[in-house]
């Protein structure tokens, strides 16, 4: 499961296994439009750097055998440290230069020169470019515009203009407006024959790598190859200002909750409750693609790891166990699946025996508070919930109540939640 927000073409493009293809992606802005001090692709969604996302979206495609990443020479060690942590493969980090064309055009020289690298990477025959705050493309795009370019030399994504482009004249008064059905919005990826753009720039006067943005344009000036025109997806936008951050991390939010896996034991209560609230989450939820497991044992929780799911809804009729629950986080970690999102753990206690009670006391509480701060370290959300009904008449209601309330955490992922028991 990868976060996603356009739709997809129903017939995939070929994939290009025998051309060699590398990426680009210029990350050196200084981001002044975001409004912060932060460069906006070192920006935190979910708690992690939006340049992640978009190296993570390149190396989903396996056949992009290098991914270069052009940073400024200060954040060079915040790159490492990136690649580091979140165990991202096939990626060279280059120096960049005051300008976004001289940065790629230092992107491109690791293929043909020594100057920024200790030795030659292979040389593709295509080369893509992509800005690095555009965390979403996905592969079709990715292949399409590819193999365009293979055809035509060039190759780059558009998009329908969304407003009417007019132009001023010199007293501030409209002068004239262009017909914007004629016209299309360059958008990212671009993909290139490297010896046509690598030419390109070597021809490139200072004006253009100072102040131009148009790598399809580059390639036609100098290099007189026409560029084919592949229409992309909505999912293709840049973040560009510090909204974009907060729509960025409401279309990760929403990807990752459309996958939940119930947890329960072999109790006949427990596992009666597992099935409303299975049921009820299915009629509460709107999103197709959610699917729902209930697990019995370790094993089928095991597989639940390897279909990359991010959510998890462990329901007992035990207080608070730290040892058992510490178990589930235990394979959890050793599954590597928090490294790149929050995981969402809700622990279920139930309170439906006419016979006993569960209380909870002060000192607790104050255990799971502690324990849900120490794993927090761990990017895992652990959130309490306790589920009470002594009447089984209005158990169905209650576990209704208990789906709204586990769904609006899955949902919101709030960090400042966790180790909270709320009651249904």
């Amino acid at each position: 499961m990868e976060p996603s927000s356009g739709s997809r073409d129903a017939r995939p493009a070929a994939v290009p296994a025998a051309v060699p293809v590398a990426a680009v992606l210029p990350a050196g802005g200084s981001g002044e439009r975001l409004g912060g001090a932060t460069p906006k692709q070192f920006c935190a969604v979910q708690g992690r750097p939006l340049i992640s996302y978009t190296v993570q979206a390149m190396e989903r495609v396996g056949w992009i055998s290098n991914i270069i990443v052009v940073v400024s020479p200060e954040n060079i060690e915040k790159m490492k440290s990136i690649i580091e942590k979140y165990g991202h493969k096939r990626v060279t980090i280059v120096k960049g230069g005051i300008t976004r064309h001289r940065s790629i055009f230092n992107g491109l020289k690791v293929f043909a020169e020594n100057q920024f690298s200790n030795h030659l990477l292979q040389k593709p025959e295509v080369v893509i470019i992509h800005d690095a705050v555009r965390p979403f493309v996905e592969e079709d795009i990715i292949s399409k515009v590819v193999m365009a370019a293979k055809e035509h030399g060039a190759a780059g994504a558009i998009r329908p203009l969304v407003s009417t482009v007019i132009a001023s004249a010199a007293d501030g008064c409209l002068d004239h407006s262009l017909e914007r059905a004629r016209y299309r919005a360059s958008e990212m990826p671009q993909a290139f024959l490297f010896d046509i753009i690598y030419k390109a720039y070597q021809q490139c006067t200072d004006y253009d790598l100072d102040y131009g943005t148009e790598c399809l344009h580059l390639a036609l000036k100098y290099c007189k190859t026409n560029a084919k025109l592949v229409e992309g997806t909505a999912d293709l936008w840049k973040v560009t200002y510090k909204r974009d951050l907060y729509a960025a991390e409401s279309i990760i939010k929403d990807s990752l909750s459309q996958q939940v896996c119930v947890i329960t034991t072999g109790k006949e209560a427990v596992a009666q409750v597992g099935f409303l609230l299975q049921e009820s989450l299915k009629s509460q939820i709107t999103i197709e693609a959610i699917s729902l497991s209930l697990c019995i044992n370790d094993s089928h929780v095991q597989s639940s790891f390897t279909g990359q799911c991010y959510n998890f809804i462990c329901i007992n009729d035990n207080k608070y166990d730290i040892q058992e629950t510490q178990q589930l986080v235990d394979m959890l970690e050793k599954s590597n699946i928090p490294v790149l999102y929050p995981v969402v753990l809700v622990l279920v206690h139930l309170d439906i025996s006419e016979n006993i009670s569960f209380h909870v006391g002060v000192e607790e509480l104050t255990r799971i508070k502690k324990f849900a701060r120490d794993v927090k370290n761990k990017n895992i959300l652990v959130y309490s919930l306790l589920i009470q009904c002594k009447d089984h008449l209005l158990l169905q209601e209650t576990v209704n109540s208990a789906a709204v309330l586990i769904m609006a955490l899955i949902k919101d992922r709030n960090p400042e939640l966790t180790g909270q028991l709320l009651v249904a």
